[in-house]
């Protein structure tokens, strides 16, 4: 490949195009915000849809040639526009759906009206992922009239709900997605003023627990003290998945080590809001904990309720169970290892099962080659500062999907988020310094890309 360096006259007027550009592409994402197209089964998905169109409709205005596909969920939509002849192509990724906004009243301000606090945008989507939609919109428009590359966008509709149509889209629309690079925006930096490109990401695996020591419940007076309750049972079978120092017990899981990256315990204390006093789990470095070994979370419980409980011996009880997985295990075996764990650790005789409800791999890339060398040098230039390579601990499982599609394709994974985000969460933000300075770099991402060419 040839040298694809830009000069400092040339970077400076992407930033300056950027600069231009952040009011409209601002005003454009607070339109997208305020459609809460939420896409869990129990929200209106007549607003996914109105989303999907909102978002088809900007990528018209950009020249692209626009579809919405559905294939069996929720809308996507796939826009591509032409690059120079023989220049590399690249597919944009983001989705448009967002997480359900939660109680009202955990917000300061309402969900779905985007409001600027201490150079903050707050808003269900503000970040994840609708500016990463505006991130790859902005970088078009950057560039409008003289796109250095071949490009294809591809705005998912269900990504908060599990991606399910997303196989069947790859499928059947696979070959408009093929690019020499694809950027998927829906991560984030390492820190305000410090970018990062994410190489790893955890797996994971969801399962339901249940247990059951009886056949129906009893009064506690009469028999407790010799027949088990089955929420005690639980308890104990749960507990087992630890050790003392908080440490996964499940045999046989895959574990790494996570890059030498500056990251205390008092950074992650505020960024977690851990309490006073309560300590941390686990052994190895924080990345490590949070990167590369498996963690065990009880995400829910079926057990009587505090207000309607009675002195009576349960008969059965259940847990829903997340396990996040190493990069590079495997979903399946580590699904076994859970149960062959859970089966061996029933106490008292009790009746357990184990079902699996959700699976997805992890990602470790090759960040390697021309591609990922034109990516990092895009972020310097943007933030005037080299990125670092991180992990996340959290799961991204369609990637997987996107690596077997597109083998030869170098995957970039960045996004808008910072560790004040609290995506999913209620008041939701995106750092409007940090969102333009995104956009810089993906605009300067394109220009380097453009510049590559087989040598000759």
């Amino acid at each position: 490949m040839t040298d694809a360096a830009l000069t400092p006259d040339q970077i400076q007027q992407i930033r300056d195009r950027v600069a231009e550009l952040m009011p409209q592409v601002r005003a454009d994402l607070e339109e997208l915000v305020r459609i809460p197209s939420v896409s869990a089964t129990s929200f209106d998905q007549s607003q996914v849809a109105r989303s999907a169109e909102a978002v088809a409709e900007l990528l018209r205005r950009e020249g692209l040639d626009v579809e919405i596909v559905v294939e069996g969920g929720r809308p996507a939509v796939i826009g591509h526009l032409d690059g120079p002849e023989g220049a590399p192509t690249v597919t944009l990724y983001a989705h448009h759906d967002v997480q359900p906004p939660g109680d009202d009243a955990d917000w300061d301000t309402p969900p779905f009206e985007p409001t600027e606090r201490d150079g903050r945008l707050y808003g269900r989507g503000a970040a994840d992922d609708k500016a990463g939609v505006m991130a790859h919109l902005a970088a078009l428009r950057a560039h409008s009239g003289a796109l250095p590359v071949g490009v294809t966008v591809f705005v998912e509709g269900e990504e908060e709900f599990g991606s399910a149509s997303l196989p069947t889209i790859l499928e059947k629309h696979g070959h408009k997605l093929a690019a020499d690079a694809i950027v998927i925006a829906d991560s984030g930096n390492w820190a305000i003023g410090e970018p990062a490109l994410t190489t790893t990401l955890r797996g994971g695996v969801r399962a339901v627990v249940r247990v059951e020591t009886l056949d129906h419940s009893v009064h506690s007076g009469m028999f407790g003290g010799a027949a088990p309750d089955a929420v005690t049972a639980l308890i104990r079978l749960l507990a087992s998945l630890h050790d003392d120092a908080g440490n996964v017990a499940v045999q046989g899981l895959d574990e790494g080590t996570a890059a030498d990256l500056d990251y205390d315990e008092a950074r992650f204390r505020e960024e977690s809001g851990l309490l006073d006093g309560v300590e941390l789990i686990g052994s190895g470095s924080i990345l490590t904990r949070l990167w590369n070994k498996p963690s065990i979370t009880t995400i829910g419980m079926d057990v009587t309720s505090v207000e309607k409980a009675s002195n009576t011996l349960a008969a059965r009880a259940a847990a829903k169970v997340s396990m996040r997985l190493a990069p590079t295990q495997d979903p399946h075996a580590a699904f076994e290892l859970l149960r062959t764990h859970l089966l061996d650790h029933a106490p008292w005789g009790a009746r357990v099962t184990v079902d699996l409800e959700e699976h997805g791999s992890g990602f470790a890339a090759d960040a390697d080659g021309p591609v990922y060398d034109e990516a990092r040098a895009s972020f310097a230039d943007a933030w005037g500062t080299d990125p670092v390579d991180m992990g996340v601990g959290g799961s991204i499982p369609f990637i997987s999907d996107f690596v077997a599609r597109f083998p030869q394709a170098s995957i970039i994974v960045t996004g808008v988020e910072d560790p004040d985000t609290r995506a999913h969460g209620a008041n939701e933000s995106l750092h409007l310094g940090e969102f333009e300075k995104v956009c810089v770099a993906e605009a300067i991402f394109l220009a380097r890309l453009g510049a590559l060419r087989p040598a000759h």
